[in-house]
This record gives structure tokens, sequence and C-alpha cells, in this order.
């Protein structure tokens, strides 16, 4: 069980023929002497919202994501690793990803 506050965050929704899940893709940033790095949550559990815009995501592994509205969006790494991730959905045909707009967090 672990805490993690990213630098970057978005919530995936990702749908197979077996399943729709929806998982915290979370980002840090390096530094000068360190390189990006991402997560992939095991998948949302619950969310928890207080009115100063912060978001806590409880995974099933147990592990829980603390995130702030104003840090919502993906650095340019991030954005390369989803672009791959897009681009195999798409050779599979069967699997889609969509980022889930800020708004509808509420709704998960």
């Amino acid at each position: 069980m672990s805490d993690y506050t990213p630098d970057r965050w978005v919530v995936l929704e990702i749908t197979s023929p077996k399943e729709t899940i929806r998982k915290v893709f979370a980002g840090w940033y390096g530094g000068y002497l360190g390189s990006d790095s991402w997560k992939l949550n095991s998948g949302i559990t619950a969310v928890r919202i207080d009115d100063q815009g912060h978001y806590e995501f409880d995974g099933y592994s147990g592990s829980t994501y603390h995130c702030h509205a104003n840090t919502n969006g993906m650095s340019g790494y991030m954005h390369s690793v989803l672009t791959s991730w897009l681009n195999q959905a798409e050779e599979r045909g069967d699997v889609q990803i969509r980022i889930i707009d800020l708004e509808d967090i509420v709704a998960l």
C-alpha cells in the first residue's frame, strides 16, 4: 500500500471486450539529474474530492494517488507513452482508450 503524489496526471478509461476499467496515469518530472517517469495504477476503486480541488484515487492494489486539479494533464513523455498505447489499441481493434474529462471524474 503506497501513496503517490504525481506532478501530472490524467484518468484513462480502457474498454476491452471483457471490461471497462478506469486508471490513473501519473507522471513525475525527473529534474536535472533524473529522468521523467510514469505509473499506471491498478484501477480506480474509489474517488474522493474536496472543495480545494484535491482528488484522492484508491486502487485495487491498495495504493492511493493524491492529485490536484491544477496538475491534471500530461507531460511530453506521458503523451508519447499514451500515443504508443493508442497505436497498439488501434492495431488490436478491440480496445479503446480515452482520457476522462476532469468534470466527469466526479461520476466515477
